[in-house]
């Protein structure tokens, strides 16, 4: 029986996306192989409360102790990154005979470079889930002079990740595109793979699931409150929007949590409040919207595809998207015909826009929301992407085992 490892920057109890994918990566290969995941101790996303430990059944689950760095600090998640690669590495190296394949769904970049450099030198295949694109991702952020150093530091480090990875799984087509070509990659090396989210909490619960009668209208973000996502400017457009019985639902934690409480305090608007959510409440909590928000920082959007839009779109619901007109959220809510899609961090606009959504119909918000749902069932589904992993580890597998 062939052992595959998989790495996970995040595993559960984590509420993350990628702790779920890797999860349920996890489950579907125990079937027929040997599956080990190594993972640091949980600590994400910052101020959430893990009541119960996750224990599989089926696959064996290490807990490496690396040092974690839940809060929203550069130099610690530099080290984060760096330590866990380490701890990965030192595990591969005494367990390499018994390895057949790597997945890697890890932190970048030094985690990865520790992790493919190791697989590389023992001939072990290796299977890269890419999540973000850096160094872009963290350079956008920076001062221009600053972003010049970072990018001319850490590109060739990811440079070396990519060209020795066996198999690049990109997100979406806009990431696959700009990794190949950016970093000089034969695009034949990626598949594409959507993230999904847990399917069946939708589709047992759709369309039982009813919005109670309500007499305000309900805006709802639901996610990370990390400073990339921007949900201040939700706060100020809805504040400035003044729209009639209505109400700005926030769900979720993060590094800019309190920042994002502290902003409606001083706005001093009732009608914006806090929630915290757990996974399996998500179908039942976005049920109860009108519309769903999904804001991003400029530049955030074309060099990463928030997974929170499949469990938007499988909630039925219409998205207004705060993302640049090129980005794979913008290309997938102008397909499905779900939403509508403005400039990023344009308080004046998004303003307008929830103003404008407000006096649309209800029996055209639903169609919105049904197209959504249609789309995601059709191209995000658990079943369509799980698969395609699957195949491409077990491929990978089977290859190595000829050679």
């Amino acid at each position: 029986m062939s052992q595959i490892v998989i790495i996970s920057a995040v595993f559960p109890p984590e509420p993350l996306v990628s702790a779920t994918l890797s999860r349920d990566i996890a489950e579907e290969l125990s079937g027929n192989h040997s599956v080990v995941v190594l993972c640091p101790k949980p600590t994400r996303p910052l101020g959430f409360t893990f009541e119960k430990k996750f224990e599989p059944a089926k696959y064996k689950l290490e807990h490496l102790n690396s040092f974690t760095c839940a809060s929203s600090d550069l130099l610690g998640r530099f080290r984060e990154s760096y330590s866990f690669g380490a701890c990965c590495s030192s595990y591969i190296k005494k367990h390499s005979k018994q390895i057949d394949c790597l997945y890697i769904n890890s932190w970048p970049l030094f985690a990865q470079y520790k992790i493919i450099k190791i697989a590389k030198k023992l001939h072990i295949p290796c299977v890269l889930h890419v999540q973000d694109i850096y160094p872009e991702s963290l350079s956008n952020k920076l001062p221009i002079l600053v972003r010049k150093l970072f990018t001319k530091f850490l590109l060739p480090i990811d440079k070396f990740i990519l060209n020795n990875a066996n198999v690049i799984l990109g997100i979406s087509p806009n990431m696959i595109s700009y990794l190949s070509n950016t970093r000089k990659i034969d695009k034949k090396k990626f598949e594409l793979i959507r993230n999904w989210q847990n399917d069946s909490q939708f589709l047992n619960s759709f369309p039982e699931l009813k919005k109670e009668k309500k007499e305000k209208f309900v805006l709802m973000y639901v996610g990370s409150l990390s400073q990339s996502a921007g949900v201040a400017n939700l706060i100020y457009s809805f504040h400035n929007a003044r729209i009639p019985d209505s109400k700005l639902i926030i769900a979720g934690n993060g590094s800019d949590k309190d920042n994002c409480i502290t902003i409606a305090h001083n706005l001093k608007n009732d009608q914006i409040v806090f929630f915290e959510v757990v996974s399996e409440a998500v179908p039942q909590f976005q049920s109860q919207s009108d519309i769903l928000l999904l804001p991003l920082k400029k530049g955030i959007a074309k060099t990463a595809t928030p997974s929170k839009l499949t469990a938007y779109l499988l909630s039925g619901k219409p998205v207004i998207a705060c993302v640049e007109d090129d980005s794979d959220v913008a290309d997938i809510i102008t397909e499905a015909k779900c939403g509508f899609v403005v400039e990023p961090e344009n308080v004046e606009i998004l303003t307008e826009t929830m103003q404008k959504i407000y006096k649309i119909k209800q029996s055209e918000l639903e169609n919105l929301g049904r197209n959504g749902r249609e789309y995601a069932l059709k191209n995000l589904s658990k079943k369509t992407n799980l698969k395609k992993v699957v195949s491409v580890i077990e491929n990978l597998v089977d290859g190595n085992k000829k050679d």
